[in-house]
């Protein structure tokens, strides 16, 4: 089965609120998430990822639900674990909820949800999940002790964060693709589907192709950044190309 490329569309939502967080009225409201979707579409994307923030910080609620409503891809919702993130999941329904640690101070997300320590409020939230149809991916750190918890509370998948992956050179960054390989390769051996995503670009993407078992890469601002240059079409389309060399 070939790697799969989930588009994450958030930063198109950062640039517009750069202008028009105070004035969503105005006449003209660029740029737009559902265009952006659209491109994704166009240049391969197989399914669309957002991150409905807390803080409402980039996607807005009304973002959500015009893209679950007009773009005929798989949707991978982002959500906090929340009472209120997950009525929200419930009412727009995604194909997919990947459930994140969220700060409000951070600029991004730096690490990987705390699935150990948050056992019975994730039970809660996965529970009702499934109940509406929702399969449930955690974003964790490659920690065997977090995959475990994973896969005991019944997630169908995971996605590992490669942010520390991204952001080492030399022997850090050996140790962390090896942490990424035994993940992956416990989180298959634990019936889970093996996500990875953060930090990913064309120019860190191949030291990945060593980590077996992955299902798919969700990857963001990298395409959102190349778009400037090329297009987001097209950005998509040679991120899309660029992933088609993975083999697990």
């Amino acid at each position: 089965m070939s790697l799969l490329l989930g588009v994450n569309i958030d930063h198109i939502a950062t640039l517009r609120q750069a202008r028009y967080a105070l004035n969503p009225e105005a006449p003209i409201v660029e740029p737009s998430v559902l265009e952006g979707a659209r491109e994704a579409v166009a240049g391969g994307a197989d399914s669309i990822t957002i991150h409905v923030r807390e803080d409402r910080r980039h996607m807005q609620d009304e973002d959500a639900r015009v893209i679950r409503r007009e773009i005929d891809l798989p949707l991978n919702l982002e959500m906090a674990n929340t009472s209120a993130m997950t009525d929200f999941a419930c009412e727009i329904r995604p194909e997919f909820a990947c459930i994140v640690p969220e700060s409000r101070e951070e600029i991004t997300t730096e690490g990987g949800l705390d699935v150990t320590g948050n056992l019975d409020s994730l039970k809660v939230t996965i529970g009702r999940l499934h109940e509406a149809g929702i399969k449930v991916s955690l974003f964790i750190d490659p920690d065997p002790a977090q995959i475990k918890a994973s896969a005991e509370l019944g997630a169908e998948m995971i996605e590992l964060h490669t942010g520390a992956y991204a952001l080492t050179t030399g022997e850090e960054n050996t140790a962390e693709l090896a942490r990424l390989r035994n993940g992956s390769q416990l989180g298959h051996d634990l019936g889970l589907q093996v996500n990875a995503g953060h930090g990913i670009h064309l120019d860190n993407l191949e030291g990945l192709f060593t980590v077996k078992h992955l299902a798919e890469f969700n990857i963001g601002h990298t395409l959102v950044a190349r778009a400037l240059f090329i297009g987001f079409r097209a950005a998509v389309a040679e991120m899309k190309e660029a992933v088609a060399g993975y083999s697990a």
